[in-house]
């Protein structure tokens, strides 16, 4: 209880990092995500922002941004995908978890039937490359905790796509041949996803060990 008491006043605190609007302009400086309050748009997530800490905050709507990056931890716009519900917000931010070309996994915190999405990127996972670690997976595959705002406990919704617009749910029917297009390039991986080795619900794992092989073979 004390750890995951740590893990939601942290997800409040604010962090370096940057956001880009809609028009393409970005600038630098504190994020606290999932901030409580209420949201200044209906149906839409939100990020608080400020340029330094004597600055004055203001809250920053989905609709206000095209991504947002806190430490090496990146956040894009997204609509629910289709025949897909968002219990909490119609468009909200996702994370990109996996960032390949031209396939691409992303995360959020809920899903269809749940209460909305929220993210820490204070939980150390191995997934975020470093700085403020990564997505919940270091509890586990699927296991989630309540993160600030007044929102409830939801498990992880996987996503695949070239994009937020083309989005789709990853789920234990296409997990194997999705996650074998997209490191097809290392045989010992595809085998053990093939193998089973690697799952949706160790999804998180598989994510962590195949960076650790592209990192590991790029320093030959």
């Amino acid at each position: 209880m004390l750890f995951l008491s740590a893990v939601c006043v942290n997800a409040q605190k604010w962090q370096p990092g940057h956001f880009t609007d809609v028009k393409g302009n970005r600038m630098s400086g504190l994020i606290r995500v999932n901030p409580s309050g209420k949201a200044p748009i209906k149906d839409e997530g939100f990020i608080e922002f400020r340029e330094d800490k004597k600055a004055e905050p203001f809250k920053l709507s989905a609709s206000d941004l095209k991504s947002f990056v806190v430490g090496k931890d990146s956040f894009v716009v997204a609509h629910a995908p289709q025949n897909e519900a968002w219990a909490k917000n119609e468009m909200d931010f996702v994370k990109v978890v996996l960032d390949e070309d031209p396939v691409k996994i992303y995360a959020a915190n809920g899903g269809a039937g749940g209460s909305g999405f929220g993210f820490s990127p204070g939980i150390s996972t191995g997934i975020g490359s470093g700085g403020y670690g990564g997505f919940g997976a270091g509890l586990g595959g699927g296991i989630s905790i309540p993160i600030g705002g007044g929102r409830k406990s939801e498990k992880t919704a996987w996503y695949f796509g070239e994009n937020t617009a083309e989005m789709k749910r990853l789920t234990n029917e296409n997990f194997e041949d999705i996650m074998t297009d997209i490191m097809g390039d290392y045989p010992d991986i595809a085998d053990k996803i093939r193998s089973k080795v690697y799952v949706l619900a160790n999804i998180d794992k598989l994510i962590v060990y195949f960076k650790h092989i592209k990192e590991t073979e790029g320093t030959k």
